[in-house]
């Protein structure tokens, strides 16, 4: 599953630009025109990494990053790229949350390598999950169902993750494989993922012999269910 940045920018030509060179090198890219639209896209997408201008029209950069950290889900890499060029404006930006501050005009090889840089410091899974009374953070590899801690392997940890980052989308076998094992030389067999997700239901579901939130899809493979929003 390919990691999805999210760019905030009001100069269509440069998100375009953006846009391009990420995608080019595996990315999923989402796109908002201004602080308000940033919101809603933000809220749907739940995106790993934000690149995000300071001067945007109908809601400021600033006051869209002070949003975004209040947010349930606020735990998100944010990579301010602004024509403000002073030290006293990149120190603001990073003391209200950004990870890193580029200057405009930029090079797009080199924001491709800043986000690299970023995910590589904030680690592969970088942003907090909550959806239905379960909670899974990343940055601190910590799991809560209705607010008290769980105790999950690696793999079961990255399991959930996966399940979680894609609600109420069919994952088949090969697909978590591919994900989990991505460099595995030896042949991972099918019951291995069933295993694995049978301890996984073990410690998430409420009657794990009948599982509401990781649901098999018979012929398919595995989802998980997202009963609220």
């Amino acid at each position: 599953m390919k990691q999805t940045i999210m760019v905030v920018e009001d100069d269509k030509m440069i998100r375009n630009l953006v846009r391009i060179y990420l995608e080019k090198n595996g990315y999923e890219v989402v796109e908002a025109a201004d602080g308000e639209e940033a919101k809603s896209v933000f809220l749907k997408h739940l995106p790993c990494l934000i690149i995000l201008d300071l001067m945007l029209p109908r809601l400021s950069g600033e006051a869209f990053c002070h949003w975004v950290k209040q947010q349930e889900n606020g735990e998100v890499s944010i990579i301010m790229l602004s024509a403000k060029t002073s030290i006293e404006d990149k120190i603001a930006g990073l003391k209200i949350g950004a990870d890193d501050y580029m200057t405009k005009p930029f090079d797009p090889n080199e924001l491709v390598a800043h986000v690299e840089a970023v995910l590589r410091r904030t680690g592969h899974f970088c942003q907090k999950i909550v959806r239905d009374g379960l909670c899974i953070k990343p940055r601190k590899g910590e799991v809560l169902l209705h607010n008290k801690p769980i105790q999950l392997t690696k793999f079961e940890f990255n399991l959930l993750y996966l399940f979680m980052q894609h609600p109420n989308i069919v994952l088949s076998r090969e697909q978590l494989v591919t994900e989990l094992y991505p460099h595995s030389e030896s042949m991972v067999m099918d019951r291995t993922i069933d295993a694995h997700i049978k301890k996984l239901r073990e410690k998430i579901e409420e009657a794990p012999a009948k599982p509401k939130r990781i649901q098999t899809v018979r012929g398919m493979g595995y989802k998980f269910v997202q009963t609220t929003t």
